[in-house]
C-alpha cells in the first residue's frame, strides 16, 4: 500500500505516510536501518509507480481519514528506501498540493548533489536531510553507501539545497554506539550543520531492531556530551529518541512533564529546580524517576544534566 497512517509524529503531528519506493531499494544500507539490509542498492532515479495512481491513492486515503473525523497535519514521503530515487517525486508533490495539506519528505540526502533531485525535493514544504557523519571513513561505516557515491559531493549538495530551499529544513543524525558518537564526531558534524542553518537539528538513536545487532544506542552520558557539543554550534538542537509525549506541554503532572521535556532537551540541574518551583513541587518526582530508571543524571563541563533514559534493549 502506498499511503499509510496517519501516525503520530513528534516532528510532524499527525502524518499520513507515502511509501513511494518499494522495499528495500536505497542508496545506503545503514547499519541501524529498521527495515534491514538493503537488497537492491541503486543511485539512478527511475519510475516506480504511476504518478496518477499514487496521487489518487493518497487522495482516497485522505478522504477516508477525514470521513472518520481524523486530522492530517502532513503528507510525508517516508518510503522503504530513498525517496529521491523516485523520478516522479516532483510531479507527485505537485499533484498533491491541491489537497491543501503540507507536504514533507524524509531523505538520506545522498542524491542532493544532483540538480534535478534538489529541484524535486524543493517542492515540499518540510524536508529532513540525514547527516550521520562528515568524515568519509565514519560515513562508510555507518551508512554503507553505494560504491559510486562520494561524501564530499553529497555535503556540497546538501549545502546547495539549504541555500535555495524556502521551506522548513531539518537535519537528522543517528548516533550508533562506537561508530559516530565521539566528541570529535560531534565537533565536525556540528560545524557542518551550522552552515546549513536548519530550523532544527535532530539527534536520534536506534529505537527499533536494526539491520545489524551491533548497531545500538550509545550510553546516556555519551549522547548528552554529543548533544552539548553540537548545541554549542547550532541554535536549535533536539533529541529524537522515539518518545512521542507532549514535549514542553505542562500537564500539571511533574513526572510526565519532566519525561516529555527531557526526551527533547537535557535539563541542567538549576533548570529542573526552577521547573519544580513553578510546579509547586519538591525533588520527589525527580528522585522517583531516577530510582525507577526513567531519568538519567550525567555531567558535562562541571554541570549536572537530567535526560530521559534511553531504551535499554538497544544498549550494550
Amino acid at each position: 500500500m502506498i499511503p499509510f497512517g496517519p501516525i503520530p509524529s513528534r516532528r510532524l503531528g499527525l502524518s499520513l505516510g507515502i511509501n513511494n519506493i518499494p522495499p528495500k531499494i536505497c542508496t545506503y544500507s545503514c547499519v541501524y536501518c529498521q527495515l534491514g539490509r538493503t537488497i537492491n542498492m541503486q543511485t539512478e532515479p527511475r519510475s516506480f509507480y504511476e504518478p496518477v495512481r499514487l496521487v489518487q491513492e493518497v487522495k482516497d486515503k485522505v478522504d477516508k481519514t477525514k470521513a472518520a473525523g481524523e486530522a492530517i497535519d502532513y503528507l510525508t514521503f517516508v518510503p522503504d528506501g530513498e525517496p529521491g530515487l523516485d523520478i516522479n517525486l516532483g510531479e507527485e508533490i505537485e499533484g498533491l498540493k491541491p489537497l491543501g495539506i503540507r507536504i514533507a519528505a524524509i531523505s538520506n540526502a545522498s542524491l542532493l548533489w544532483r540538480n534535478e533531485i534538489r529541484e524535486r525535493l524543493s517542492e515540499a514544504d518540510w524536508v529532513s536531510v540525514k547527516v550521520d557523519a562528515v568524515d568519509p571513513a565514519t560515513w562508510r561505516r555507518v551508512n554503507r553507501p553505494h560504491r559510486s557515491l562520494d561524501l564530499a559531493k553529497i555535503l556540497d549538495g546538501i549545502r546547495e539545497f539549504a541555500k535555495s530551499f524556502r521551506g522548513q529544513l531539518v537535519t537528522e543524525t543517528m548516533l550508533v554506539n562506537g561508530l559516530n558518537d565521539s566528541e570529535s564526531d560531534a565537533e565536525q558534524l556540528g560545524a557542518f550543520v551550522a552552515t546549513l542553518q536548519p530550523d532544527i537539528a535532530y539527534v536520534s538513536i536506534p529505537t527499533r531492531p536494526p539491520a545489524e545487532e551491533s548497531a545500538c544506542a550509545p550510553a546516556e552520558d555519551t549522547v548528552n556530551r554529543f548533544y552539548q557539543v553540537v548545541n554549542s554550534q547550532i541554535k536549535n538542537v533536539e533529541y529524537l529518541i522515539g518518545y512521542e509525549g507532549n514535549a514542553f506541554a505542562f500537564t500539571g503532572d511533574p513526572e510526565e512533564d519532566l519525561l516529555s521535556i527531557t526526551a527533547v532537551h537535557p535539563m541542567r540541574e538549576e533548570a529542573v529546580g526552577k521547573f519544580l518551583a513553578r510546579a509547586g513541587s519538591d525533588w520527589t518526582p525527580v528522585n522517583t524517576l531516577v530510582s525507577e530508571g526513567k531519568l538519567t543524571v550525567t555531567e558535562y563541563k562541571n554541570n549536572k544534566y537530567f535526560l530521559r533514559s534511553l531504551p535499554r534493549k538497544q544498549r550494550t
